[in-house]
């Protein structure tokens, strides 16, 4: 690792260990003890946060085990729920390219996109060397990594101190910090019309079609805040 790059990866190792990491370890103690109250192993739950890497993942596999669903079906599902870190991926990667990156370094880098690891790094990458950026990513991830797994081994080993609300609570306070971190990183207004809308349409959405609420939320907020910046600026170019 050149000396860019162990610079980069002690300021992600500073970075993430503070709320980032706090705020993860909240949502991977209720996940933990969900999954123990559901009666997963410890080493299963442990090895869905190492290698699935993304709460709603996580969760879909801890209700599909209590449903009895088949393995295949389970593994599917799974795997499907993590599409939606392609686009998030392909976004990235480019930022991570430096003239010395050898390819095994992103196709690692690749493994570890998840919501809280992009949104942060995805702000900060414009203003910080090329060269500093891989670096960077891996030791902001390798916190987040060690706060999980030790948090999952908590929460599942003394969930039973916790009840049921606070537990839901706990795995809900991930999903407000994205939220949160996209919001304070989004700089024009399509991200602001896109967040406002898939506000809007998500709870609206969940009355009608309570199953698909998410992903349609989703498609029509990006979808209407995309076409509502294009017209703007094209209204903008006309005059």
């Amino acid at each position: 690792m050149s000396s860019p790059a162990r610079s980069g990866f002690r300021q992600g190792l500073l970075h993430a260990a503070g709320i980032p990491a706090m705020v993860l370890a909240a949502g991977y103690v209720g996940f933990g003890a969900l999954a123990a109250g559901h009666g997963l192993s410890l080493a299963g739950t442990l090895l869905s946060t190492l290698l699935i890497w993304a709460l709603p993942g996580q969760l879909i596999l801890v209700e599909m085990h209590t449903l009895g669903a088949p393995f295949l079906a389970v593994f599917l599902t799974v795997v499907f729920s993590g599409a939606r870190f392609l686009p998030m991926t392909v976004v990235m990667m480019p930022l991570l390219r430096e003239a010395r990156g050898r390819p095994v370094h992103y196709y690692a880098a690749a493994q570890f996109v998840a919501m809280t690891g992009w949104a942060w790094t995805m702000a900060r990458f414009p203003d910080m060397p090329a060269e500093r950026r891989l670096g960077y990513f891996f030791g902001f991830i390798a916190v987040l990594m060690a706060s999980a797994l030790a948090s999952t081994a908590l929460g599942y080993l003394a969930g039973d101190l916790l009840p049921p609300m606070a537990k839901l609570a706990f795995v809900f306070m991930s999903p407000m910090y994205f939220l949160l971190l996209l919001a304070g990183g989004t700089n024009d207004a399509r991200g602001y019309l896109a967040i406002v809308i898939g506000a809007v349409a998500g709870p609206l959405m969940h009355f009608v079609a309570p199953q698909w609420s998410v992903i349609v939320a989703g498609f029509v907020g990006g979808t209407l805040a995309y076409a509502a910046h294009r017209m703007w600026k094209k209204g903008g170019l006309q005059r």
